[in-house]
Parts: C-alpha cells; sequence; structure tokens
C-alpha cells in the first residue's frame, strides 16, 4: 500500500504481465478482506475487453467489486490468467477462485471504484509493476 490522501494507492509486481494484474487483483480484495484466508470453494470465469491495458485492467479489477456487491463473493485466487493483443485491443481471460461471503471472514474496508489516476503498467528487467489508484 502506497501513500495518497482520502484514496488507496498500490503496487503489485508479477514475473509476467498477468501475474502482475493477478496480484493487482488480491491487492484491491486486500483492502477489503484478507485473501489469502479465503477458502477456493467456487471458480469463476472472467473474460474482459480493453481497447488498450489500462482499460482491460480497469474492467478486470471492476470485476472484483462487481462479484463482491452483487454475489457476495469474497476472491481468494486467480488463476489461469491470459491475456491476449488483437487488432481491436486487449482480451483477457481468468477464473477467480473464493467463496460466498460468511461470518468466517471479517470485511474491514470498502472499495468504490477502481480509477485511472496516476495507473502505471510497466514492464522491468525481469518483471512487471502495475500502479493503481483506489476510491475508498
Amino acid at each position: 500500500m502506497l501513500d495518497h490522501p482520502a484514496d488507496g494507492k498500490f503496487r503489485a509486481f508479477g514475473g509476467t504481465l498477468e501475474e502482475a494484474f493477478g496480484n493487482a487483483a488480491l491487492a484491491v480484495a486486500a483492502q477489503m478482506w484478507d485473501w489469502r484466508t479465503v477458502r477456493s470453494e467456487v471458480g469463476i470465469p472472467v473474460e474482459k475487453e480493453g481497447r488498450d491495458l489500462p482499460q482491460l485492467l480497469v474492467k478486470f479489477l471492476e470485476e472484483v467489486l462487481y462479484l463482491f456487491e452483487t454475489r457476495r463473493f469474497l476472491l481468494g485466487a486467480v488463476e489461469d490468467l491470459e491475456i491476449e493483443e488483437g487488432g481491436s485491443g486487449h482480451k483477457l481471460k481468468a477464473v477467480f477462485r473464493g467463496e460466498p461471503l460468511t461470518e468466517r471472514v471479517e470485511i474491514f474496508g470498502d472499495v468504490k471504484a477502481v480509477t485511472y489516476h496516476d495507473m502505471k503498467i510497466e514492464p522491468a528487467c525481469d518483471h512487471w509493476m502495475v500502479q493503481v489508484v483506489v476510491d475508498r
């Protein structure tokens, strides 16, 4: 977690772009619950498209919020994440693993939205870095 007034700001890293995106999804969840305590009882396929990587990342991370709000689904892992670049932009496929909300997992925060503000998606020598600001 990085210091940012009124909002939450984090960086997620990965050896691949896919791993960095997956870790960013877990970082969003980590601002609301401890994803490490969530059981992988349910798998939900996720498919998103974006004209560029920032739009793809926002749509992907917003799915964490959407599933929590509409299905009370707690994300605990991201599996089989694939990102492809095509003529009209980027496509992402993944499986969110987790469980329905129960009293077993404490909810300690709230994320209202994922923003484009100060977003970074950068390759480095041996890894990728994703920086995201969320509205809490």
